[in-house]
């Protein structure tokens, strides 16, 4: 046994101390940005009538993976309007589509940098070990700490903690693109983002979008421990089921949540069979 303690806990309180003295207008101005995202979202869901926004649902829905999907989503979405969850339903939404939003728009390309940089990879691959075996409870201590209570901190936590499956499998799917394709585009003449836009991403796009399925997965498990921290939606009605020992208010708003999982699972799914199909 060491003669003393690490400073384990004072080092991560310094480190965060200093990230808010120095980067509060960072936070400040990120936190504008997401407000704006989800707001735009749910304003724009609410202004549509629910039974027009569910069929424009389960027409995607059908779309992507069938008529009988779509059918099945649009009774279940019916289902989530007649127990008066719709309000939170669409709350919850606009925050798993913000927090996909910039998994996408920041974990494809680490992505796709990991996959064509062996340094990169090596660096990553450690710091992604570590994300996905960190409880998912921890994020909300750095969420909070940065951008206080509310729907913007339960949007960063989501990020964060499904933010990893779309590096990966990024990563493995361009890094499994057939070398005989990589070579017919070199002898072509291809350049590296040619190669990359033409022949790696498309080549790739269904394991990604196993990847962008994935993360809306993880982020819809946040949803309940978002809500301790004050980010609404149908998380908030979970917690307050589980409190004050509403075992049915509970059951029907963790139902929601399960409908919502499986249409979005369907639809990203059902996209990623489009494009394999596309590229074969």
């Amino acid at each position: 046994m060491l003669p003393f303690r690490i400073p384990l806990r004072d080092w991560i309180s310094d480190a965060v101390d200093f990230l808010i003295d120095n980067f509060s207008p960072f936070f400040d101005g990120l936190t504008v940005f997401v407000e704006f995202l989800v707001n735009i979202l749910k304003d724009g869901m609410e202004a549509i009538h629910p039974l027009v926004l569910m069929v424009i649902i389960a027409g995607i829905t059908w779309k992507m993976a069938g008529w009988k999907t779509a059918l099945a989503a649009f009774l279940s979405l019916m289902l989530v309007e007649n127990i008066q969850l719709w309000q939170a339903f669409v709350e919850t939404m606009a925050l798993v589509l913000t927090a996909e939003f910039l998994i996408i728009l920041v974990g494809l390309p680490i992505g796709i940098w990991a996959a064509i940089n062996d340094r990169v990879h090596l660096v990553i691959r450690p710091i992604l070990d570590f994300m996905q075996t960190m409880p998912a409870f921890v994020y909300l201590i750095p969420a909070v700490m940065f951008f206080g209570l509310g729907l913007v901190p339960g949007v960063i936590a989501t990020f964060i903690f499904a933010i990893p499956p779309l590096i990966r499998l990024t990563n493995l799917g361009i890094r499994q693109v057939p070398k005989e394709l990589i070579e017919a585009s070199d002898a072509f003449g291809a350049t590296s983002r040619q190669k990359l836009f033409k022949v790696q991403l498309p080549v790739a796009m269904p394991t990604v979008m196993a990847g962008v399925n994935q993360s809306i997965m993880l982020g819809l498990s946040m949803v309940v421990i978002a809500a301790m921290i004050g980010a609404g939606g149908l998380g908030s009605d979970v917690l307050r089921g589980i409190q004050r020992l509403q075992i049915g208010s509970g059951f029907e708003a963790g139902l929601a949540v399960v409908i919502m999982a499986i249409i979005l699972d369907r639809i990203t799914a059902g996209f990623g069979k489009i494009k394999n199909t596309g590229t074969a």
